[in-house]
């Protein structure tokens, strides 16, 4: 049985596909022994690393574009639009509240300190503080503090942290990667449901959050950009530039590439055909011999 070192990458909801080559992995006689992770990535290899991932596909494979409205708590002119306290207090209800240095594989969570502009690897602490720091994605939510340091998404500074696991006592080391060359056709839902019960301010204000976010295909011509959906795009433009000159230098034994189009940012409702995505791309890799 081959033994793994295992890297994955920042991409917001495209990152669910992780999950996909877990299990393809698993099935295949590979043994994950250690785990980096910047944002997305970070979450489900924290998951994985704490032995809920099971629990963790289940949840998220019934998510709706209802249950991701409710889980964004707005925070009112904070330095992001979401705070991040339901996400993270519903993920820990449903792993427990575990400390890194207990859980049974190696597992490093990678954010940015916005002061010092230097990459944070958590290594030990509480698992959520660390994945809740790593998934800071900028605009979005709101900036982690942990002892009077503002902390941002690991993607920031180093989508796919690959340099985490170096030393990692495995056979090869494996990257996944969400930003991969697109492909031709991409779904993309246009419609944000909206529960009746919110405040209609509240309501008014995600509305025009997730309109502007994921109102229509990235990359058309003549297309009307929102505000959010600049930054957004500007944001994954830039992280996946960073991305490369990080391969460059910490080149994976093999690297997985999730196409950078497969969804949007805030497309959870679709975490079945991202997991379904990851699997497949798994399976390509291994049996093409790269």
């Amino acid at each position: 049985m081959k033994t793994v070192a295992l890297v994955l990458g920042s991409g917001g909801a495209r990152g669910i596909a992780h999950i996909g080559v877990i299990r393809w992995l698993e099935e295949h006689g590979y043994r994950i022994r250690c785990i980096a992770g910047s944002s997305i990535g970070a979450v489900v290899g924290g998951i994985h690393a704490a032995g809920k991932l099971d629990e963790f596909e289940g949840w998220v494979r019934a998510i709706s574009r209802v249950d991701i409205v409710t889980f964004l708590d707005v925070a009112w002119g904070k330095g992001g639009l979401v705070k991040g306290d339901r996400i993270i207090n519903a993920l820990t209800d449903l792993v427990g509240d575990v400390s890194i240095e207990d859980l049974p594989l190696r597992f490093t969570a990678v954010a940015t300190d916005l002061n010092s502009q230097k990459e944070v690897w958590f290594t030990s602490g509480r698992l959520f503080d660390a994945i809740r720091a790593s998934m800071s994605v900028p605009l979005i939510f709101t900036p982690f503090s942990m002892g009077g340091v503002d902390l941002v998404d690991g993607g920031v500074l180093n989508p796919v942290p690959v340099a985490a696991t170096i030393g990692a006592d495995a056979d090869l080391t494996v990257a996944v990667y969400c930003g991969g060359v697109s492909i031709k056709s991409s779904r993309h839902s246009m419609k944000s449901v909206m529960p009746s019960m919110l405040p209609s301010a509240l309501q008014e204000k995600i509305r025009g959050f997730m309109q502007r976010l994921q109102s229509s295909d990235g990359g058309d011509a003549g297309h009307d950009w929102g505000t959010y959906e600049v930054a957004i795009q500007s944001f994954e433009t830039m992280q996946n530039t960073i991305a490369q000159h990080k391969l460059a230098a910490y080149p994976p034994d093999a690297l997985i590439e999730i196409p950078r189009n497969a969804c949007r940012t805030l497309d959870y409702d679709r975490a079945s055909e991202m997991i379904d995505m990851g699997y497949q791309k798994a399976a390509e890799h291994f049996s093409s011999g790269d």
